[in-house]
């Protein structure tokens, strides 16, 4: 039963999510006003608005239109659920819970965002830091997970700085940007959430995983060396692998 009110709940949170997507880049309030279709522009019923159902008794169009609605609105709800779900299933009644409920929403309003537009917003990563840096003040938290507030501060300064110089080293060598820093704040805030130790693991494993997407395009000729890549995406990964492995990456580290 928790698991079913958990799956809800996430999709629920899912579907704001795809009201951040959509308005957040372009600077509309998430807050005020009715959703509509993008096609013509009517206002979308509350009961053409459930979550996850909605979209399978619709049959993926448009009521007054029928224009065809993006499979994305139901991936992300459905992605938020599912991540819901198991993260209640690691951590329970707890309030590691409840954070990382938080930055699997924050995650899914990066990646498609970053995908589409090549930005990351700042409300996103700041709010992101503020709650990374204030939680680590709790000596409740899973300790494990989570460092104390020097680690935090660390984390957090070192994860932008070595953007930063990423950004600076090669504007100066080739003269133009090679990374934005929204990358930078982004890393800032991972770091301010998991310390300065997961720095290196977490640009390791997003350098990994973006050269495996990369390498495909390049040999196809759908990609060049300048082409720009959202870089967001790959980072949230690398934090995924980075907290999935962490048992063995302490191990390995002791």
């Amino acid at each position: 039963m928790f698991y079913i009110i958990v799956f809800i709940f996430g999709s629920i949170w899912g579907s704001f999510s795809n009201v951040c997507i959509n308005r957040m880049p372009y600077n509309i309030s998430v807050i005020n006003g009715r959703s509509h279709c993008p096609s013509c522009k009517k206002q979308i019923r509350w009961f053409d608005n459930i979550p996850l159902l909605s979209y399978i008794i619709l049959k993926a169009k448009c009521r007054d239109c029928s224009a065809n609605i993006e499979s994305k609105y139901f991936i992300v709800e459905l992605v938020s659920a599912l991540s819901f779900v198991f993260i209640f299933y690691l951590f329970g009644f707890t309030s590691t819970t409840i954070l990382f409920f938080i930055l699997s929403i924050c995650f899914l309003i990066i990646i498609f965002i970053d995908l589409k537009h090549f930005i990351i917003p700042n409300e996103i990563t700041y709010t992101l830091i503020a709650i990374g840096f204030l939680k680590s003040f709790d000596p409740t938290l899973n300790q494990y997970l989570f460092p104390n507030h020097i680690n935090s501060l660390i984390g957090g300064v070192v994860g932008y700085l070595i953007i930063w110089i990423i950004i600076f080293v090669y504007k100066k060598l080739r003269n133009k940007e090679g990374m934005g820093l929204g990358d930078a704040k982004l890393l800032s805030a991972l770091g301010f959430w998991f310390g300065w130790i997961s720095i290196p693991f977490i640009l390791f494993f997003s350098s990994i995983v973006a050269l495996g997407f990369a390498i495909p395009s390049l040999m196809n000729k759908s990609k060049t060396m300048s082409s720009q890549i959202p870089f967001g995406p790959y980072l949230v990964l690398g934090c995924v692998l980075y907290l999935s492995l962490l048992e063995q990456i302490i191990l390995y580290l002791n």
